[in-house]
């Protein structure tokens, strides 16, 4: 019984020892079979890129109608604070995970806040991008959005209206506490007169 165990050993063994294919070492040295292992894996990345694109254009093709950003006031009002950061993502309100790919606002990146008397600045590589005071509906912390997750509180969660859609930006400071603060100062001083312009004048 043994000699016959040992000997179905060395048949299943020997079996998969085919061809330039070492199974026990994983070495192939076989070029056409590493150029095809090659191929395979080159189309299989093209292909994730390919449907990771056609999200990212389906959804921008579903956001289109999300308005540009407001344009940078000629005169912003006095610097309140300044912090250096990182901009996380833009969302739908109250979707989390539900990124706004348009208007500048699609891509993680390092950023400068700015809090000024008519708003918010957020200054990121080639783009600006403003928010007017009165715009602002809220200033709250948040521990997650899209591609990231921090401790309870982490984030700055902005959630201000760009024509009719109400958005959530995410915002990565040092100074967490600092930044808060200054938001809720700002909003707690009112809508800037600018914010509502009369007609005519």
């Amino acid at each position: 019984m043994h000699d016959a165990f040992l000997a179905s050993t060395h048949l299943v063994v020997g079996s998969l020892n085919v061809g330039s294919l070492n199974v026990g070492s994983l070495n192939i040295d076989d070029n056409a079979t590493r150029t095809r292992l090659l191929v395979y894996v080159l189309v299989g990345f093209a292909v994730i890129l390919g449907l990771i694109a056609l999200g990212w254009a389906t959804r921008r093709r579903r956001q289109k109608d999300i308005p540009e950003t407001e344009p940078l006031p000629a005169d912003p009002g006095a610097l309140r604070a300044e912090f250096e950061g990182f901009y996380v993502s833009t969302t739908l309100d109250g979707q989390p995970l539900n990124r706004v790919a348009v208007r500048g606002l699609g891509f993680r990146a390092r950023a400068t806040i700015a809090v000024t008397d008519s708003g918010v600045i957020l200054v990121l590589p080639g783009n600006t991008v403003f928010i007017p005071r009165g715009t602002i509906r809220e200033v709250t912390r948040s521990n997650y959005t899209i591609d990231r997750v921090v401790e309870p509180g982490g984030l700055v969660l902005l959630a201000w209206t760009l024509g009719d859609t109400r958005l959530d930006s995410y915002l990565r400071v040092e100074n967490t506490a600092g930044l808060v603060a200054e938001l809720e100062s700002l909003l707690a001083a009112g809508p800037a007169l600018s914010d509502n312009p009369v007609k005519g004048a």
